[in-house]
């Protein structure tokens, strides 16, 4: 397998496709679980999330929420309600970008954005290539991705690197995709895609989430930007540094407290784990699997499904 020198170490380059980490790598079966967000106010998230992202409350207790498609129990997004919370600033902080909900398909998305019509909400639309997506923010100013991929047989690859763009997404096409059913909430199917930060030097988040926990390098010569994966998808984690000169989340302010990688064993989370450990990250073990934090504070917690 040939090599490549990138900042400054040797990394495995596959023969088709990505930057693969020096030492251990994640499995090609590794999911992303939840996303646990500190909220202002938790009756009003509630009412946003539920309204209009659709998603149905799984359950609640106290100041806690948790939230998912409807005719599925896999968690997707988890609020902890802190009285008083800080919302996020315009330019950002250090933290989180956006979370991504995937859906099933572009039909989803479609019916989606209809129904983000019919609310008069304002929402940023991309095309990527491979996705086409949807931006928002929650109450809080949490940032939010709403997404269908294209069919990986679509893709493509410029001198191993996926080819990624950011265009103008077309709306009328995406529209007629949806047919003449209306939305009724995030379908059965519906998960956490991929998770995107703010961080404030891609040398440091290389270190510790491709070197230390095993993501491949994706697409890296993004301006400002590193995108990571398993199993060749187009990113399970953004990076960018294009909050420059922000501070990253403190205690009182909203933000990502958590989000889960899942792994297919204990003992596959276990060694992902260790890895972590030898890039000098700090890992605790607990009974729902074991949590690190990263250069900016935000926590991950890695476990099995």
């Amino acid at each position: 397998m040939p090599d490549t020198t990138t900042d400054g170490h040797r990394e495995r380059v596959s023969s088709t496709q990505g930057i693969l980490p020096p030492g251990y790598r994640l499995p090609a079966e590794t999911k992303l679980g939840r996303v646990s967000l500190q909220v202002a106010d938790l009756e009003r998230s509630l009412a946003y999330y539920r309204t209009v992202l659709g998603l149905h409350l799984q359950e609640q207790s106290g100041n806690v929420a948790v939230l998912g498609a409807h005719g599925d129990s896999r968690p997707i997004v988890e609020l902890h309600a802190r009285t008083g919370a800080t919302p996020v600033p315009r330019r950002g902080r250090l933290g989180l970008y956006h979370f991504a909900i995937l859906l099933p398909d572009r039909v989803s998305l479609g019916r989606f954005v209809k129904h983000l019509d019919g609310l008069s909400v304002h929402a940023g639309m991309s095309d990527h290539f491979v996705s086409e997506a949807i931006y928002l923010s929650d109450p809080d100013g949490l940032g939010i991705e709403v997404y269908s991929d294209r069919p990986r047989s679509l893709w493509r690859y410029d001198d191993r690197q996926l080819f990624m763009v950011t265009e103008p997404l077309d709306v009328p096409n995406l529209i007629r995709a949806a047919g003449n059913e209306s939305w009724t909430g995030a379908p059965a199917g519906t998960t956490l895609g991929h998770v995107h930060l703010y961080v404030d030097d891609l040398t440091a988040a290389a270190k510790f989430y491709h070197e230390g926990l095993g993501f491949d390098k994706v697409v890296w010569s993004y301006p400002g930007a590193l995108f990571m994966s398993a199993g060749g998808y187009h990113h399970h984690l953004g990076t960018n540094t294009w909050a420059a000169g922000a501070q990253r989340a403190g205690e009182g302010d909203a933000k990502m407290l958590e989000w889960e990688v899942l792994l297919p064993s204990s003992d596959q989370a276990a060694e992902a784990t260790r890895s972590l450990g030898s890039a000098g990250a700090q890992v605790v073990a607990s009974d729902e699997g074991f949590r690190a934090v990263d250069p900016w504070g935000t926590r991950l917690r890695i476990a099995h499904r």
